[in-house]
């Protein structure tokens, strides 16, 4: 479709030059004259009322108002061919992305990275909006991305067995800070804990996960391909996938911000990391160098609410202050926000999916903003 974003203000000045009575005598051609003036006339009402449109549009950010867009499509990208080409072969270990442009986009795309599944960042848990719509209401490209292995790109180059583990619905429950313990919720959390099927649905919204260090080193690879191919672009992560952004950004000038929702791995400059043993969910340690690349873009980790509550990430946010730090001891720019402390309560391990995630956009708008990765 045509984007009236780009070429409106063109199109409006010419309307206003023939209002205003352009002179047109030396045009020789009466029957031409008038042909052309009735097109422009054409043009002049298409571009106000697309004007008018996209303007109405920026204004209505319910859940009702429609979504326009300009573009939308998906692509692999990174990855391996094993064997010959000619006669037997596999492509594999890329990436996924779809993606969605809406009309008069804005500059810098969202991308959005999930660690459980690519459904967190479309609906809340009750299935009202995600960020992938609220933010295409905004004006932002948004791109939603599986990494090599997981999801719509599990075409691996490696073998692997998958065993079917009862137990693993109550693990999220208790994962995704729930609750202490399946089925006893906290209190005031932001799900909709009387919905049987917004559980069911929570409790689908998985997928294998390969919680390596060369699994995150192996996504990397192929997010950096995806930032330099799609140019600038802020990563939205949640959990595992934020230590991946952060490798990402060693390997591509075009990560313009990250925003990590609850992360549990990071980077530290060797030496000066928390002294635990590393897993597949880091800490990763890098020469100085390598961390100072961090420092070149705004970083954000984002906790919910009850992470006091929780042995295990109690000490990843620990760890998260640990990195803040180092990245501003550097020259960065990286805070730690907890959203309580921003007067949002009950939120989960998943604050973009729980039924206060306009409130969290919001918070989100507002630091996109504040770092100039809202311009159009």
């Amino acid at each position: 479709m045509r984007s009236y974003g780009v070429t409106r203000d063109r199109d409006v000045a010419q309307c206003v030059v023939l209002q205003r009575g352009q002179d047109m005598s030396d045009v020789k051609d009466r029957f031409r004259q008038r042909a052309w003036t009735r097109g422009l006339l054409a043009v002049c009402v298409m571009a106000v009322l697309a004007t008018g449109f996209i303007a109405a549009q920026s204004q209505r950010q319910g859940a009702s108002a429609p979504i326009t867009i300009q573009k939308q499509g998906s692509f692999a990208v990174g990855g391996k061919v094993l064997g010959d080409p000619v006669k037997r072969s596999l492509h594999c270990d890329h990436g996924y992305v779809d993606y969605q442009i809406p009309a008069n986009p804005r500059r810098i795309n969202l991308v959005m990275w999930h660690s459980a599944a690519a459904t967190a960042w479309l609906n809340r848990w009750d299935g009202g909006e995600g960020f992938q719509s609220i933010f295409l209401r905004r004006g932002f490209p948004v791109y939603i991305w599986d990494g090599p292995a997981v999801g719509r790109a599990n075409w691996g180059c490696a073998n692997y067995t998958y065993e079917a583990g009862a137990g693993r619905d109550q693990g999220s429950f208790t994962a995704w800070r729930f609750g202490i313990e399946y089925p006893n919720w906290f209190e005031g959390v932001q799900f909709p804990t009387k919905d049987a099927e917004a559980w069911n649905q929570a409790s689908r919204a998985r997928y294998l996960e390969f919680d390596t260090i060369e699994n995150a080193q192996m996504q990397s690879d192929a997010a950096a391909k995806l930032m330099d191919k799609i140019g600038p672009s802020v990563a939205l992560t949640n959990s595992a996938g934020g230590m991946r952004a952060l490798l990402t950004a060693l390997k591509t000038n075009n990560l313009a911000a990250i925003v990590m929702y609850e992360n549990v791995g990071y980077l530290y400059p060797t030496g000066e990391g928390p002294g635990v043993a590393q897993t597949g969910f880091g800490p990763i340690e890098v020469p100085l160098d390598e961390f100072k690349k961090l420092t070149k873009i705004p970083i954000q980790v984002v906790w919910g609410d009850n992470v006091d509550k929780s042995a295990n990430y109690s000490e990843r946010l620990k760890h998260s202050r640990l990195f803040a730090e180092k990245i501003n001891k550097y020259g960065g720019k990286a805070q730690v926000l907890m959203l309580p402390e921003a007067g949002l309560k009950g939120n989960t391990h998943i604050p973009f999916a729980d039924m206060n995630n306009v409130a969290v956009a919001d918070l989100l708008s507002k630091y996109l903003a504040a770092n100039g990765l809202d311009k159009r």
